[in-house]
């Protein structure tokens, strides 16, 4: 009996194997060299400490350029989660034809390059872009704005890029959430935006979070639309870790930076992962 359940447990884990095998062959193998080579000294690879890393907390610079780059995952965490339910609303309403024009809108840009989606938006928010253009042509601006090379651009080209992973997650949860509940709502008098922000929000709080982290994360290591949306005026981790290794040539400086990088991200993402379940747990006690 005993060697029964061996096998069978072995035979459950089986197919796990090869996704173990990728997540180390290409994330802690990786990662755990990063952290080697960041435990170097100097960048001729001599001397070991933990010099880099006291370079890096004890500069004001690098620090804010962290900062910065959490930021702008916020920023357009919280642009995309709003975006995500209103088309999430409209999707789970429609009928099979907007189903399928809504999930063809939104699956669209993820079927495209991010090179292709960056450029395009350097186009729309140029000097003489769409943006501009139209603006003008309705006499609302006398002048051309600076929309690109700035903050309110990048944020805006990393919010379209990245909705779909938000949208799916959210549509998905939108899907099975029981109706029911919400026409007792209704009926119990609870306005729209009430039973949006007391009963659907909270419900479909899983496939939120799961899109918030997937935004979070792609949005803070997106480097091609951060450079070149950014023009290379907003500096921001992806970009500084490249000029460490690429420009100053200094590879222990770049790990060390890589490494911070990394576990801040693996750090908010556990927190948020933690606090949503606790919310999960509050919600479903009562």
């Amino acid at each position: 009996m005993t060697r029964r359940r061996t096998f069978a447990a072995l035979g459950e884990a089986l197919p796990a194997v090869p996704l173990a095998l990728f997540f180390l062959a290409w994330f802690v193998a990786p990662f755990l060299l990063l952290v080697i080579i960041s435990l170097f000294d100097t960048a001729e690879f001599r001397a070991l400490g933990l010099r880099q890393y006291g370079k890096f907390f004890t500069d004001g610079y690098s620090l804010g350029v962290l900062w910065d780059t959490l930021e702008l995952g916020f920023l357009v965490t919280a642009v995309c989660l709003p975006l995500a339910y209103a088309l999430g609303l409209v999707y789970v309403a429609g009928g099979p034809h907007r189903r399928t024009l809504i999930l063809f809108l939104i699956m669209m840009p993820m079927l495209t390059s991010a090179v292709v989606r960056t450029f395009a938006w350097i186009v729309i928010l140029g000097r003489e872009g769409i943006v501009n253009n139209t603006m003008l042509a309705l006499g609302l601006w006398g002048t051309p704005v600076r929309l690109l090379y700035t903050w309110g651009g990048l944020v805006l080209a990393l919010a379209q890029i990245q909705l779909p992973l938000m949208a799916l997650p959210v549509i998905n949860s939108l899907l099975k959430l029981d109706r029911n509940i919400v026409d007792a709502a209704e009926a119990l008098g609870a306005s729209r935006l009430r039973r949006l922000c007391t009963v659907i929000v909270p419900l479909t709080l899983p496939g939120a979070l799961a899109g918030a982290l997937l935004v979070f994360a792609a949005s803070t290591t997106a480097f091609i639309t951060q450079t070149l949306v950014g023009g290379g005026r907003i500096v921001l981790m992806p970009l500084n870790i490249y000029q460490q290794a690429v420009g100053v040539q200094d590879w222990p400086f770049a790990a060390a930076l890589s490494v911070v990088f990394t576990v801040s991200i693996l750090v908010i993402t556990y927190v948020l992962n933690a606090a949503a379940q606790r919310r999960m747990r509050g919600i479903d006690a009562a």
